[in-house]
């Protein structure tokens, strides 16, 4: 995809069977990068090729607080279903046209989430120690908002992290093709047993806010999060971000997985092997 061509739809479509899970996303920062698509390629599972917008791959460093995660359409489950998550991702699309993201590294301070989602979806979860930070500035539409993200991986490279600094601006109307580039991802392609697998999943169109990087760190001693998951000079002290973004949140569901075939069919409603 270019910036020329078809524009993503904002709305997730409905999933196909039953939900596998659902789960609150809250206070998304959304900071991104272009770089070079052969710099994503590495990361991303045979049958997906990189997801391009104007010629250019993007990474993004995605914090944010997962709330309230439940398994199919029962209660949420307590504690263990509310913690906070930072993703390194790219962007990827299948041979059936599906958008969807690759992630390079999700960080999470809960280490049951992390062992389950590496067993189940093949995800590089890292168990970490977190942060959140909110100091609202009163008003309803939250611009003026500082939100702050810290992460210390326990896991190595021991001590990779950081901390992202945001101030939340003015409310997107109507956003443009990039934004929704950027977030609109309605899926993710991953590895599990060799094989290639598409997750979908659903939700609102993304209520978003311009915001300002006020501040961004990397640990002593360590790599920054991009740097660690392979994309050096995107962490602090490098290159600007082209993107940045802030969402106070959507509620999603995910929906069955699918194997990826080599002709880009898909077998629907089977579950993954587990990944050892």
């Amino acid at each position: 995809m270019s910036g020329a061509g078809p524009r993503l739809d904002p709305e997730g479509p409905p999933l196909r069977g039953r939900a596998l899970m659902s789960q609150w996303w809250h206070d998304l920062a959304f900071v991104h990068w272009r770089v070079d698509p052969g710099l994503v390629t590495p990361w991303l599972p045979h049958g997906v090729r990189p997801d391009l917008f104007d010629g250019s791959a993007w990474v993004g460093l995605v914090p944010f607080r997962m709330l309230d995660a439940a398994v199919g359409a029962g209660p949420p489950v307590p504690w263990l279903g509310t913690f906070l998550e930072t993703n390194v991702r790219t962007y990827s699309v299948d041979e059936q046209g599906r958008h969807g993201v690759v992630f390079c590294s999700l960080d999470c301070e809960r280490l049951a989430a992390v062992a389950g989602a590496r067993a189940v979806f093949g995800t590089p979860y890292r168990w970490a120690r977190m942060r959140f930070e909110h100091r609202p500035s009163g008003r309803p539409d939250r611009v003026g908002d500082r939100v702050a993200y810290a992460t210390s991986r326990r896991e190595r490279p021991r001590g990779a992290g950081g901390r992202l600094e945001l101030e939340v601006r003015e409310p997107l109307s109507a956003p443009g093709d990039l934004e929704v580039f950027l977030t609109a991802r309605f899926g993710l392609h991953t590895t599990v047993a060799g094989r290639s697998w598409w997750v979908p999943n659903t939700h609102a169109a993304w209520p978003l806010h311009r915001a300002r990087v006020t501040g961004l760190e990397d640990p002593v001693g360590a790599p920054g999060l991009l740097a660690a998951a392979g994309f050096p000079g995107l962490d602090a002290g490098g290159r600007a971000p082209d993107s940045v973004l802030f969402s106070p949140g959507v509620r999603t569901r995910f929906g069955l997985p699918q194997r990826l075939e080599a002709r880009g069919a898909a077998h629907v409603d089977e579950a993954p092997p587990v990944h050892r």
